[in-house]
């Protein structure tokens, strides 16, 4: 299973594995480039295949006044302009099937999160724009159900399907990692990602601001690769306390290239046996 023919991304070693990587929301340009600048120039050096990821507007938050984005268009075109200026493709989420054509003109990818992956008229939506669409497993869900999510991308015509683990609610502010869910999942013959960092996310605090536990990033990375996720999804940032949306379980940018080096060693051995 690979992403070959996403574009800009067959000339990378896909015997690795894939990284969706970038800030939670966009912020800004500036962030966004220092960010793609400084994970692309890993990712070369390791072969990593990579694809930006950052989302235009956050529709999920449990306060009127977290932060959501900048403006929807504006965030679009610098998602956009990161692409193009590192020849790269991008990934965003999209929340109603009205946003899936909007957000097929500006990125490669179209996220489904785990909240809306059973919404049939979004599915449809994004399957129609003939994008590659990545399916966020519901914390509510099991791996197993994601067989319907699956069928109907592929029955609306497209067949670039991607499943990702986010984890499972554990009571109401926690969550678990069930890897067996990996290759459960893998069986829709479709590339698994596992959502590193939402992970670790603790939900539903009582201050309306999700917690979480970004010292078990490695942890949650090196077991996935140990069970053969295909890819992997985090969200990074250079000052994660300072970051608008999911600062708590972010990864510092300081420490992307150790992660990285660790986790490519790993799959080599795993790869090799």
């Amino acid at each position: 299973m690979s992403i070959n023919n996403i574009k800009n991304i067959q000339h990378l070693d896909t015997n690795n594995f894939f990284l969706l990587a970038g800030p939670c929301v966009v912020e800004g340009e500036d962030v966004c480039f220092e960010i793609a600048e400084k994970v692309k120039s890993i990712t070369d050096k390791l072969g990593i295949p990579y694809i930006f990821k950052a989302s235009y507007k956050k529709a999920n938050r449990s306060r009127i006044d977290s932060f959501t984005g900048i403006g929807d268009e504006k965030g679009l075109e610098i998602i956009a302009k990161v692409g193009q200026h590192f020849n790269i493709p991008t990934v965003t989420d999209i929340h109603s099937a009205e946003e899936a054509a909007i957000a097929a003109t500006y990125v490669d990818v179209l996220q489904i999160p785990a909240f809306l992956c059973r919404q049939t008229d979004l599915l449809i939506a994004a399957a129609k724009t003939g994008k590659h669409v990545n399916i966020k497993k519901g914390q509510f869900l099991s791996a197993e159900s994601m067989k319907f999510a699956v069928d109907k991308v592929r029955d609306s015509g497209n067949s670039n399907v991607m499943l990702t683990e986010r984890g499972t609610f554990l009571g109401y502010q926690d969550l678990v990692v069930d890897y067996r869910g990996i290759p459960e999942m893998q069986k829709n013959n479709v590339p698994v990602i596992m959502d590193i960092t939402h992970s670790l996310q603790q939900p539903n605090q009582t201050s309306g601001v999700t917690g979480g536990k970004p010292e078990l990033i490695a942890t949650i990375a090196k077991a996935a690769i140990a069970v053969g996720v295909d890819g992997l999804f985090l969200e990074t940032h250079p000052n994660p306390s300072k970051a608008k949306s999911d600062g708590a379980n972010m990864l510092h940018l300081d420490h992307f290239e150790k992660l990285m080096t660790d986790l490519v060693k790993i799959r080599t051995v795993i790869k090799s046996l």
